[in-house]
């Protein structure tokens, strides 16, 4: 399976951009512009030309544009890997009512599956959502023997935010972006385990999680790629 580099990252979400816009050109765009033109070379050149110039202008827009929006997701740098026990801490469910556990808690073996060693196991993925320098939320996978396994092929998901980024869409831009980095590396599904209280559950249906199966607390799902 692919690991990317950060090139290689911003690459891929061109390439994600220009799928969506319309900018690849498969054989039948080529077929319509020559027969659109008569099969005359110099129409043709012109119409190719005249495109490839508006398509250089919109990609540069799309880059300007991208730096100024509120937050932008990047892959996880290597000396922010600390960062991933902050948001563990995080995704940790809390029901109404009740009081947060000490955070000494993701130092429980069934909790330090999720950060050991991270980005030296296969299946490790991570992004992130950037504010202005600052990472407000984070989304990494792993192929682990954590609450969501299913199989040993298929990548468990984890995901949170620092609380007063929550609820603004940013969740599921993480997830939707980690599940076509997923799919583009090869996978053919990823999973998940979410306690049956946690609003996110329906988060996790709408990117196209479904339940597979459950037990008293949780629901074990999946989504195919």
């Amino acid at each position: 399976m692919k690991q990317l580099k950060d090139k290689e990252y911003e690459e891929y979400q061109q390439y994600l951009y220009n799928k969506a816009h319309g900018y690849i050109w498969t054989p039948d765009t080529l077929e319509l512009i020559c027969n659109g033109n008569d099969g005359e070379p110099e129409q043709i050149g012109k119409q190719v030309l005249g495109m490839t110039v508006k398509l250089r202008n919109e990609q540069v827009s799309h880059r300007l544009s991208d730096k100024h929006k509120s937050y932008v997701i990047r892959l996880l740098r290597k000396n922010e890997v600390d960062l991933l026990k902050d948001f563990l801490y995080e995704a940790i469910f809390i029901p109404k009512g009740t009081e947060p556990p000490a955070r000494d808690i993701i130092e429980k073996p069934e909790l330090r599956v999720y950060t050991d060693d991270f980005g030296a196991r296969k299946g490790d993925n991570c992004l992130v959502a950037d504010l202005g320098g600052k990472v407000v939320g984070a989304v990494w996978t792993r192929i682990m023997d954590d609450y969501g396994h299913v199989d040993d092929e298929t990548p468990s998901f984890a995901i949170s935010l620092y609380k007063e980024y929550r609820g603004q869409g940013i969740g599921s831009q993480l997830m939707v972006r980690m599940l076509e980095l997923l799919k583009w590396q090869g996978y053919e599904k990823a999973s998940l385990a979410v306690q049956k209280a946690n609003y996110a559950v329906k988060m996790y249906e709408n990117v196209g999680f479904k339940t597979v199966d459950e037990n008293a607390e949780e629901y074990i799902m999946v989504c195919e790629l």
